[in-house]
């Protein structure tokens, strides 16, 4: 069981190498990355134009959204392309027994 605070998500083994995937909880849209051995987790609504991320492309440690292609890095949630200026939430993750939570608020943007 992971630490106090923190939200299911989903369980780890329907997540994919490199295909951001959609969840939401307690109300907050999240979109999860698996990248290797890290596993990130990040708000799913761009900050430019409010289209979820988990549409996008991930290359490395970045989501791309698919409207205006502003890329977001999936560890600090910081916009690295404009049109996009602010950053996106994200948040810590754990997984716990094949199953994978979120800790939702208070988030950390970039």
């Amino acid at each position: 069981m992971p630490a106090s605070g923190y939200t299911y998500l989903c369980e780890f083994d329907v997540l994919k190498e490199g295909v951001p995937r959609r969840f939401e909880a307690e109300g907050v849209p999240v979109s999860l990355v698996l990248r290797g051995r890290e596993l990130f987790a990040i708000h799913d609504v761009c900050s430019h134009s409010a289209v979820s991320l988990s549409e996008g492309e991930v290359d490395g440690c970045t989501v791309e959204c698919r409207l205006h292609g502003s890329r977001f890095d999936l560890r600090t949630g910081r916009p690295l392309d404009p049109p996009a200026t602010r950053p996106v939430p994200v948040y810590p993750v754990r997984v716990a027994d094949g199953r994978v939570y979120a800790r939702l608020a208070p988030p950390s943007a970039g």
